[in-house]
């Protein structure tokens, strides 16, 4: 008798159990969600750098969450829900986190606070050349236009249903920037945080499929050939400069940005001064391996199969396809009116590279371009519009920040 009640009670402690009672269907769902996530991260190396962690994030989660109860959950999102509730006022501290969540609540705390996705900005700017912007200030525009979709998707979710803050959320998807998504989701709508980042990361990855065909429809042959000059050497003084000034300047007008932009340009001032290449060098190895990890993981553990599997995720998605889709032809025709204005000078095919994917998004725009006439070299110029999206990303999430939070 005693070895049946001891059988019983490792069935009941275990989590196969938890499959067969109500909502346990959910969290096999999403153990299956997360396989495939790990498939297209490992086999089709859609940005495997985070989307393995993220769907590793997803699959521990579901293996160890079976509501609030549950002891051994690694995440816990009744004590992020009550975190933000005013009537758990016990809550409102991460000390509180620390003390009742598991391992995965305790890595969310650099999410949360904005930590990972500064960090990551910091990186990326250790890691880009603004050189291809600064010798061509144009492409701001273009940088700006592609976020044309962020705008158009929040007003369409906001049609929808969603909040304000849930809308903002939803619309910056059409930066092309994962970091931006993740700051500002967890800020305005942090129950959204799972849905928001992989359609992110997802439609990242999937640009040179994405990108092509609307090029090809907003572009003619003739367009798409055109040569463009080689832009003027930059010196190192205005590489310099150019951090500085656009960090006082853009925090100074939206001071929300200024976590990201202040991260952005101290990576890139790193790199460009010449007395800090170590400083430099670890930023943009070490230290964005260490962040990679526990931003992907933390992320991960927010797709909770019952915040995860509702109506508003699939919603989510399609809603991020759009607004990816329109930022990039907000670029392209933006481009083609300047195709205009020079006399047929500017490659319309550089727009596209306005949304913040660095650099595939440019990469696309010189395959694109190459396939139209075989000795162009776009590339150094897409690079601008590129770099251009990221700050335009950030300042759009700083602007959407300022109204709603």
């Amino acid at each position: 008798m005693d070895v049946l009640e001891t059988l019983k009670s490792l069935w009941e402690g275990s989590g196969f159990q938890s499959f067969f009672v109500d909502g346990g269907w959910k969290n096999l769902i999403m153990i299956a969600v997360a396989c495939v996530l790990l498939y297209l991260g490992i086999k089709k190396k859609f940005e495997p750098l985070l989307l393995v962690g993220i769907a590793f994030g997803c699959l521990l989660v579901n293996l160890s969450y079976f509501g609030p109860e549950s002891s051994d959950a690694l995440y816990h999102p009744d004590l992020w829900a009550n975190f933000l509730d005013p009537d758990h006022t016990d809550y409102h501290s991460y000390g509180a986190i620390l003390a009742h969540g598991g391992l995965l609540d305790i890595l969310y705390i650099g999410v949360k606070a904005g930590i990972y996705p500064s960090l990551i900005f910091m990186g990326v700017g250790a890691m880009t050349d603004f050189g291809p912007l600064i010798s061509n200030p144009k492409s701001l525009l273009l940088g700006a236009a592609a976020q044309m979709g962020v705008f158009l998707a929040f007003f369409g979710a906001v049609c929808l249903g969603f909040t304000g803050e849930e809308a903002a959320s939803i619309g910056i998807i059409g930066g092309a920037d994962g970091p931006t998504a993740i700051f500002l989701t967890t800020r305005l709508a942090p129950h959204l945080l799972g849905p928001i980042a992989i359609a992110a990361y997802s439609y990242m990855a999937l640009i040179p499929m994405i990108q092509p065909p609307l090029m090809k429809l907003l572009t003619t042959k003739k367009e798409r050939e055109v040569k463009m000059e080689q832009n003027r050497n930059v010196t190192k003084t205005e590489k310099i400069i150019f951090p500085i000034i656009v960090a006082m300047f853009v925090i100074l007008l939206l001071p929300s940005t200024a976590p990201l932009i202040g991260c952005l340009m101290l990576g890139n001032l790193w790199r460009e001064c010449g007395v800090t290449e170590r400083l430099s060098d670890t930023v943009q190895n070490a230290l964005m391996n260490i962040v990679t990890v526990f931003l992907g993981i933390s992320v991960g553990a927010t797709t909770a199969a019952d915040s995860f599997l509702n109506l508003k995720t699939l919603m989510i998605i399609v809603l991020g396809l759009t607004a990816f889709a329109f930022s990039t032809v907000g670029g392209l025709l933006v481009g083609k009116i300047m195709y205009k204005l020079t006399g047929g000078k500017v490659n319309p095919l550089i727009g596209s590279a306005g949304v913040s994917a660095v650099p595939m998004a440019a990469r696309v725009s010189q395959m694109e371009g190459q396939k139209a006439n075989p000795s162009n070299f776009l590339l150094m110029h897409a690079m601008g519009p590129n770099v251009a999206g990221v700050i335009g990303s950030a300042i759009a999430a700083g602007f959407l920040l300022a109204v709603f939070s």
